[in-house]
């Protein structure tokens, strides 16, 4: 599980301690500038260490961790937990969508006024 040669691909950890639900995509985050090790950004082979603090840009969200524990293969979620402390700041809260107003089937085009109450309440 450990890493020998004490570095691991970026794209490999990143998607071995569950940030990420592919390493695919972890590479795609990489070649596309969503992952900085220490301040810098970094191609998906570039090697991570323990001690690094690894940004990653993902989902709408920024994570930011520390490599505790370098891992080569894709592990349970409870010891992904262990190889990285998370610094990320508090998700966003959601908001309260409104559901999306439907139609029963049948029931034709809305009148004016039907339209015009569905603008309203979409903020239109």
């Amino acid at each position: 599980m450990a890493a020998d040669d004490g570095s691991v691909r970026i794209d490999s950890w990143i998607w071995s301690v569950r940030l990420t639900k592919t390493r695919s995509t972890a590479a795609a985050a990489c070649r596309g500038g969503h992952v900085r090790i220490n301040g810098d950004r970094v191609k998906p082979a570039h090697p991570v260490r323990p001690g690094d603090e690894v940004r990653l840009f993902h989902l709408g969200r920024e994570r930011i961790v520390v490599v505790k524990r370098l891992v080569r293969k894709r592990v349970g979620a409870a010891v992904a937990a262990e190889c990285y402390i998370d610094d990320s700041p508090p998700p966003p809260p959601r908001e309260y969508v409104a559901p999306v107003a439907r139609r029963d089937r049948g029931a034709g085009r809305p009148t004016k006024r039907e339209r015009r109450e569905l603008e309203r309440l979409r903020g239109r």
